[in-house]
């Protein structure tokens, strides 16, 4: 992989991703999930839906950002992201860590891309900015899908106190699954934006907005 895909999976960078937990938290407070091994199921199942979804775009983002698309490309890929995100606190939750990784990037990888991508859309998806940095398809979708499961399966154990090595061992365990969805995504990379998959969790979509109601009435670990 790119060794920018590699720095932007990593939680210590600086984007802001360790503030979420990718619904884990909502999921903690309704007992949905307890202990380890409730952990392989939520994982895999936020990989094959918001995870490809993100996966998709990051994509799309770096084949766009490696042939030097023309001007409104980057304004209709995030608005495309957008359709495909009912939520709308995971559309902020998704700005935040954009507007993060943007920050970030333009000190780490300064480009004429990301200064036309942040001139037509000045707070990105973080797909969108993630693959634009990254400009190789397969690893960009390879590193947000990553951080699909990796942020949840850290929150956990931030939230339970769950043995760090078990769970490791469960996103590990997901490796198959990851590659398989980063090629999915990275063959339709050139596809037009409005053609580009949607799949999609209403239960993600809802323990967000219902996540986003609580923390304004009670103290969360997590914005999101």
């Amino acid at each position: 992989m790119d060794l920018s895909a590699i720095i932007l999976a990593d939680s210590r960078f600086p984007g802001g991703g360790h503030v979420h937990s990718g619904g884990l938290e909502e999921a903690v407070t309704r007992k949905l999930i307890t202990h380890e091994r409730d952990l392989p199921g939520f994982l895999s199942g936020r990989l094959r839906t918001a995870g490809s979804l993100a996966a998709v775009f990051a994509a799309a983002s770096a084949h766009a950002a490696a042939r030097n698309v023309r001007s409104g490309h980057w304004r209709r890929l995030d608005i495309e992201l957008d359709a495909r995100t009912p939520s709308i606190a995971q559309r902020e939750a998704s700005r935040a860590q954009g507007r993060g990784t943007a920050r970030a990037g333009k000190v780490a990888w300064p480009s004429p891309v990301l200064s036309r991508l942040l001139k037509e859309t000045p707070r990105p998806h973080h797909p969108v900015v993630a693959g634009a940095l990254i400009g190789v398809p397969f690893d960009a979708a390879m590193a947000v899908a990553y951080l699909a499961i990796s942020g949840p399966a850290s929150a956990a154990v931030r939230l339970l106190g769950l043995d760090p090595f078990a769970v490791n061992a469960v996103v590990a365990g997901l490796a198959k699954e990851l590659r398989d969805v980063s090629l999915r995504a990275a063959e339709v990379a050139g596809d037009d934006p409005a053609d580009l998959p949607a799949p999609g969790s209403p239960a993600l979509d809802l323990f967000a907005e219902a996540h986003a109601r609580h923390h304004k009435e009670e103290v969360r670990l997590f914005a999101s």
